[in-house]
């Protein structure tokens, strides 16, 4: 299940109001270094771009691939383990502007972990040390340690 927390809006919808929610020049900030990290082929580099500036938690040795699209609003509630690949093109999401409310969950990536290119990662999911998540996979409930899951929606395979 996945563990978001509720903020509900009257009025416009959510994302109409998004700098009641956000700062503006949080959003700026974030999007140029995550545009800088998308295309930055430094492993090191990005994970000390993403650690330092997006205030990320990321473990050693982990890989984030070219185009890997961190939450533009609230990166902060990314947390990657150690040893762990992030595929191609991956859109880590710890947001999501509903018409009447806003939620916010955590991301919480374990150690070992392997996602394929293309795959969504909702908010408030955690996905637990050795997963294996297949290529385009839409993430939207907890993957427990050790599983192979894949598709949209996501179900396990293995």
């Amino acid at each position: 299940m996945r563990q978001t927390k509720r903020y509900p809006l009257s009025g416009e919808n959510s994302l109409w109001q998004l700098y009641r929610t956000v700062s503006f020049f949080k959003v700026c900030k974030n999007f140029f270094f995550i545009q800088l990290g998308r295309y930055t082929p430094s492993m090191r580099l990005k994970r000390w771009i993403y650690r330092v500036f997006l205030r990320m938690k990321i473990g050693q040795h982990t890989a984030i691939a070219l185009m890997v699209m961190p939450d533009t609003m609230f990166p902060e509630l990314i947390t990657i383990g150690n040893n762990s690949i992030i595929g191609y093109n991956t859109t880590l999401l710890a947001h999501e502007y509903l018409i009447h409310e806003y939620r916010l969950g955590e991301i919480k990536i374990g150690n070992n972990v392997m996602i394929g290119a293309n795959s969504t990662i909702l908010p408030g999911v955690t996905i637990g040390d050795n997963a294996v998540i297949s290529a385009c996979t839409l993430v939207n409930k907890d993957v427990p340690a050790g599983a192979f899951v894949g598709g949209n929606p996501m179900q396990y395979i293995k």
